[in-house]
């Protein structure tokens, strides 16, 4: 099945961009997704094509109108019914690997992407539109965001990365960040490889990388590592609770 991806954007010239080389670009030559960049001017009723309004209330900048933005969605929606629509905007819910993950083994997402002040807040209301941010940054537009959401996303897909194991043990997917890695030489500016790694024991291998994961989560994203240790209370606790009630 074809992972079908639909951007709705202003500046359609902007895709597929980096999506069109490397391990993205291969995989949309195969087939294994595809992309329609779809310009939102074109869902404007009046002759001059206007997609965006002053701010009600007054206030800098331009924004995006409602019902421009809901003839767009509907568009989208009416060629992929199935799939996700989701907004790029910093006030959405940031996004997790694990909703990439949800993203990557659906049939595909329509993504809406913002510019100048925003979008008016009643498209939220009328359509189903899941809100999603990248970061706590500000960009230009919503375009840099998407394609940071689908390279995330393609790269999950059936045989783009190769090998199955290949997303497993990276950042974010156990909730932590992944170990630090080192290649050859074995010696470069007087820094050596960990002796550990050159020991050939995959039992004290395996236990560094799993320190060095924890160590380095709990010193760079005390956050992630809040979670984590919370995440893992709960489960003790569950698993605890569990064995309770079988001893009841």
């Amino acid at each position: 099945m074809t992972f079908a991806a639909t951007v709705l954007t202003l500046y359609p010239e902007m895709f597929p961009g980096p999506l069109g080389v490397s391990l993205a670009g291969r995989a949309m030559e195969a087939g294994t997704w595809s992309l329609d960049a779809v310009q939102i001017r074109d869902f404007a009723a009046d002759k001059h094509r206007t997609v965006d309004d002053t701010p009600a209330g007054g206030g800098a900048g331009m924004v995006l109108k409602a019902d421009v933005l809901a003839a767009a969605i509907d568009h989208a929606r009416g060629i992929s019914p199935d799939a996700p629509v989701l907004a790029m905007t910093p006030r959405g819910k940031p996004l997790t690997q694990a909703r990439v993950r949800e993203l990557a083994a659906g049939p595909g997402v329509t993504i809406l992407c913002g510019r100048f002040e925003g979008f008016d807040e009643r498209i939220f209301e009328g359509r189903d539109v899941e809100e999603v941010c990248v970061g706590d940054v500000i960009l230009s537009g919503g375009e840099v965001g998407a394609l940071l959401l689908l390279d995330a996303c393609i790269r999950l897909l059936p045989g783009v990365m190769g090998a199955a194991s290949s997303g497993v043990e990276e950042s974010f997917e156990s909730g932590l960040l992944e170990y630090p890695h080192y290649t050859r030489p074995v010696e470069w500016e007087g820094r050596m490889i960990p002796e550990v790694l050159r020991s050939g024991d995959h039992g004290k291998i395996a236990a560094w990388r799993k320190q060095r994961s924890e160590d380095d989560t709990r010193l760079r994203r005390p956050d992630l590592w809040e979670r984590h240790v919370g995440a893992r209370a709960q489960s003790a606790s569950g698993a605890r609770q569990k064995k309770k009630d079988l001893d009841q």
